[in-house]
């Protein structure tokens, strides 16, 4: 598999996990504390609708060791030089531990809007040191060519092939994968259903890369049963384990394990079983 030589530091699996959506600063930083003593090495904190940046230096500043990334911080909401000062407060006092990961361009041209919000950053955030979300080849190549790694969600492993050849062996490619620790299939893609694929089936990014994917219309409409098992894993957890291993031989250099819901064990050994 290629080895993305600016993944390094990110290690083989990530975790994401609600706590770090949280309005509780003091239960986020303990959840943090707790993953790095489990043995991640990157936890990454989820988007919404407001800057969840704010939370980053208390993170970083209660670890000892983890990078810290933003999954995602919208350009549309978050100021680039509310990020830029953000970063080089922490660069000089704990420099590599937080990656701004950048998306949520929308609007008529949402590739320029990205462009020029990276162009603001590009002083003071140099690429290597950003992430962006990235579903479809124009995005990708963007991240390629302006940022340390791309971060796709609700993806197949096939996808994660194409998009390792689009971009390279120098960027690193983090897929962040849903987990569902059920071994009933049926209890176990309701789960998913149930979940935030029934709403992001609609947005129009998403849609578009299911139909690049090969999914149908039918597919996405109906969160069919091919659809989650195409972009999710779930089952015991030797299947789950086998599943991601997929992604990761695919091409990703890091599988980001969306913890919320699996046993505290699964945590924990999923860390020595993806390493």
């Amino acid at each position: 598999m290629p080895v993305a030589t600016g993944m390094t530091t990110l290690g083989p699996v990530g975790a994401a996990t609600p706590a770090f959506g949280t309005t509780d600063s003091a239960a986020a930083v303990a959840e943090a504390v707790r993953l790095e003593e489990l043995g991640y090495a990157t936890v990454w904190v989820p988007g919404g609708q407001g800057d969840n940046g704010a939370l980053v230096p208390e993170l970083v500043r209660a670890t000892r060791r983890i990078t810290v990334v933003n999954g995602i911080l919208s350009v549309d909401r978050v100021r680039a030089a509310d990020v830029a000062a953000r970063y080089r407060d922490l660069a000089a006092t704990h420099p590599g531990r937080w990656l701004p990961g950048l998306g949520g361009a929308h609007g008529a041209r949402p590739l320029a809007t990205l462009s020029a919000y990276l162009d603001e950053l590009d002083a003071v955030v140099p690429a290597a040191q950003r992430v962006l979300s990235a579903l479809g080849p124009r995005m990708l190549e963007l991240a390629r060519d302006r940022a340390r790694a791309a971060y796709p969600f609700l993806v197949t492993p096939d996808y994660v092939a194409s998009a390792r050849e689009l971009l390279g062996p120098d960027t690193g490619l983090a897929v962040l994968t849903t987990v569902v620790a059920d071994p009933d299939p049926v209890r176990a893609r309701d789960t998913v259903r149930s979940g935030s694929l029934r709403f992001l089936a609609g947005v129009p990014g998403y849609a578009a890369n299911f139909r690049r994917m090969g999914f149908t219309a039918a597919d996405t409409a109906d969160l069919s049963d091919r659809l989650i098992d195409g972009v999710t894993a779930h089952g015991d957890f030797d299947t789950v384990v086998a599943r991601l291993r997929e992604y990761r031989s695919a091409g990703a250099d890091q599988v980001v394990v969306s913890l919320d819901g699996l046993p505290r064990e699964w945590q924990r050994d999923l860390v020595t079983a993806l390493a």
